[in-house]
């Protein structure tokens, strides 16, 4: 079951009746949006919908955040990912997860449309009809004009009442320094939610309705009161219209000053916004929305604004490492950037994220808040600047993530190239329009890491355009290549991978000739000899190999590509048969791997070794070699390689004679295939063990028995699958893995 949902990293006030027309809403309509001016907290009202939903949809909900997105580009590949698809075929993706969504159950929740309005009402056209099960929520500031769609409006919290104040009152707090933060007596609880018993005859809604809408009171008149904070509160909430976005920016200067005092600069800022009306905001709420940020921006240090204009360039998370990177220059130095974040997250212009455990601190900036900072960016003349600043900083990332890939942190670059997604995008979309050359050099050097995470179509499609424009040879072109091979091989394609192959054997001789180095030759052979054992040519890609091994001086761990190759010769020989030099082979070079820390090369060892243990009769050991091949690629998330241990594990338990677990575990592993849009793959030889293996396992439960077991893998979630999958059963303890 799906359930990626946001953290919410702030306590949720009010909504309760909103809440509970959605509640009902959500199982009778397939498209509902959610519409409203700019922090008026549809994002949100949203997520808390979603969180309440979760077991209402037998498959759970899917968050897809669209905010990143700089154009529809990446518009597809962000829902598939956030449906768990990965797709390696070369299908159109759209077309790809049409059918993976067609017999799924879900809910799916696009967050921030508005930029995007013609490409999510063509995407939900497309999903909506392929897939009865699908119901969406989506959230917007206009309307996708969809027939199906039912609009609900999300207007701010009623001015007049409790939960404006009540927000207020909590940013506040959260606001103050740790010493002054004390509950306060009085403080009444939260209004219940309605009961489907006391509200059985509430209309719901109809097409194009409008839901929740508040007519707030006029704004107040005058000087705010100079009594009770209380007093000063209510009139903020007043003036603000109840506005969430505006509330909390109100009260994120209570670090600073008194609510009365905050109270007084708001009326003095409305004061001069009321008296110009040069640049008029429609409708008013938007126009208190963008005074407010204004106030906020005005209240801030010239070297805050600056770094809050500059951290606009950045479309997705960011940490500290990256500001430094990109945002220094000018009067902001080095040692500057800590503490200038620190007092953004105080005033409420970025937010702090934390990951898993609550290591690893980065930070976002919400849309209407980057839209107010990248104005000013344009005002600067900064805009090009900033953009080549943050293309450089991929590129440097990109390299070190490279270079590193043969090392301890193996594991910790494919998580963080995974991280830095949008903003990869978003720097080779800037390149390839400045810098071609660039472009090739980036896509190049983390196409590798994408084609392990279910990046598949983004890095062919980059290749493939960047290669276009930029056909100057030299090693970055022949990475760009080998790295395009590689991705189209992935996906099936070897007719075409051949061409590409042989492209890149040829790039990489005339790099030898200008004595730019052999790397590009073991590359080049790693790709035909990838190519030639998923063709079933064992010996083609055992000569391969070791012809440009024999060329390139070093050991199997020179080089990254060298290891490859060392690689492809340990599957050519169990391919040819010679099981004993493969095991002694695979064994050296995964002890070699252990001692390095290095995970992606031993996890095929691993694959390898549990092939040549079921061929030599010992079932225990496969498994264990198989469940070693699966810790490895959940380690770097890569689910093409996940199902290839699965369906290993489930071989060696059927030839164990547990053929009720060989069955779940075959469901699971399917469950896996279809993640990647590929029926079973692998090099031949597995193909012969599968057949024979689920027979012996037909053959000892039952057909019955076994199809069972293969459907409760097959409908678990995949997640929830491997993890049972990765127990060891009784008697089958660990094995000597050399």
């Amino acid at each position: 079951m799906l359930g990626n949902l946001p953290e919410e990293s702030t306590s949720f006030v009010g909504r309760d009746w909103e809440l509970f027309r959605l509640d009902r809403a959500l199982v009778r309509h397939r498209l509902i949006t959610l519409v409203g001016s700019g922090g008026v907290g549809k994002s949100r009202l949203a997520l808390r919908a979603a969180r309440e939903a979760v077991d209402v949809f037998p498959d759970g909900v899917a968050w897809a955040e669209l905010s990143p997105l700089h154009g529809d580009r990446l518009l597809v590949a962000t829902v598939s990912e956030a449906c768990d698809l990965s797709d390696h075929t070369p299908r159109m993706p759209v077309d790809a997860l049409c059918e993976w969504l067609t017999d799924k159950q879900l809910l799916l929740v696009l967050d921030s449309c508005e930029h995007l309005i013609a490409p999510c009402r063509a995407l939900l056209g497309d999903l909506l009809t392929a897939a009865p099960g699908l119901n969406v929520l989506a959230t917007s500031r206009q309307p996708l004009d969809m027939e199906s769609e039912r609009l609900f409006e999300v207007a701010p919290l009623p001015p007049e009442g409790p939960d404006a104040v009540e927000l207020f009152r909590q940013r506040v707090a959260a606001a103050l320094p740790l010493d002054e933060q004390r509950p306060r007596a009085g403080d009444a609880p939260a209004a219940g939610r309605p009961t489907d018993a006391g509200n059985a005859g509430t209309p719901d809604l109809a097409p194009q309705e409008t839901a929740g809408v508040v007519s707030p009171s006029a704004a107040p008149e005058g000087h705010p009161p100079s009594g009770a904070p209380g007093s000063a509160a209510a009139w903020i909430c007043r003036r603000l219209e109840g506005i969430p976005l505006a509330l909390e920016l109100a009260a994120a200067q209570a670090g600073r000053t008194s609510v009365q005092e905050i109270a007084g600069r708001l009326t003095s800022r409305f004061d001069v916004l009321q008296a110009d009306d040069t640049v008029p905001v429609q409708p008013e709420r938007h126009r208190t929305m963008r005074t407010t940020i204004g106030w906020s921006h005005e209240l801030c240090s010239p070297r805050e604004r600056l770094l809050w204009a500059r951290l606009t360039v950045f479309r997705a998370e960011f940490d500290e490492e990256s500001v430094r990177a990109v945002c220094t220059g000018g009067p902001l130095d080095d040692e500057d950037i800590g503490p200038l974040l620190d007092r953004l997250v105080a005033v409420s212009v970025i937010r702090v994220v934390r990951g898993p455990g609550g290591a690893g601190i980065r930070y976002r900036m919400l849309d209407t808040i980057r839209e107010y900072g990248a104005s000013w960016l344009s005002a600067l003349g900064e805009e090009r600047a900033a953009a080549d600043r943050h293309a450089s900083h991929c590129l440097d990332f990109a390299r070190q993530a490279h270079d590193g890939w043969l090392g301890p942190e193996q594991a910790h670059w494919y998580r963080r190239v995974g991280e830095a997604h949008t903003d990869l995008c978003t720097a080779l979309d800037h390149l390839l329009t400045v810098s071609p050359a660039g472009a090739v050099r980036l896509v190049g050097l983390v196409g590798f890491f994408w084609s392990c995470c279910g990046h598949l179509h983004e890095a062919r499609d980059y290749l493939e355009q960047a290669l276009l424009v930029h056909r100057e040879d030299g090693p970055d072109r022949t990475r760009g290549l080998w790295t395009l091979g590689v991705t189209v091989t992935l996906q099936g394609e070897y007719d075409t991978a051949r061409g590409i192959s042989e492209a890149c054997t040829r790039s990489a001789r005339h790099d030898r000739e200008m004595g730019d180095g052999s790397e590009g030759i073991l590359a080049a052979a790693y790709l035909s000899g990838l190519i030639a054992l998923l063709t079933g040519r064992p010996l083609a890609a055992d000569l391969i190999a070791g012809h440009a091994l024999d060329e390139v001086a070093g050991g199997p761990f020179a080089s990254a590509n060298s290891l490859r190759c060392h690689l492809v010769q340990v599957f050519a020989l169990t391919g040819l048969g010679r099981l004993t030099e493969a095991r002694e082979r695979a064994l050296t070079l995964r002890r070699s791997c252990v001692d390095l820390g290095e995970s992606w090369t031993r996890a095929y060892l691993d694959y390898q070794l549990s092939l040549i243990a079921l061929f030599a009769g010992d079932p225990l050991g496969a498994a264990g070699y198989a469940r070693a091949m699966l810790e490895g690629k959940q380690g770097i998330g890569d689910s093409f390689g996940i199902a290839l241990g699965l369906d290993l594990l489930a071989a060696a338990m059927a030839a164990g004679g547990d053929g009720e677990h060989a069955g779940l575990v075959y469901g699971t592993g399917q469950a896996f295939w279809s993640t990647v849009g590929h029926p079973q793959r692998g090099t031949p030889e597995l193909h012969a063990v599968r057949q024979e293996c689920e027979r012996a396992a037909r053959a000892g439960i039952g057909d019955s028995a076994y199809e069972t077991a293969f459907h409760r893998g097959a409908t678990m979630s995949p997640d929830a699958g491997l993890k049972e999958a990765l127990v060891p059963r009784p008697g089958s303890g660990p094995t000597d893995r050399g």
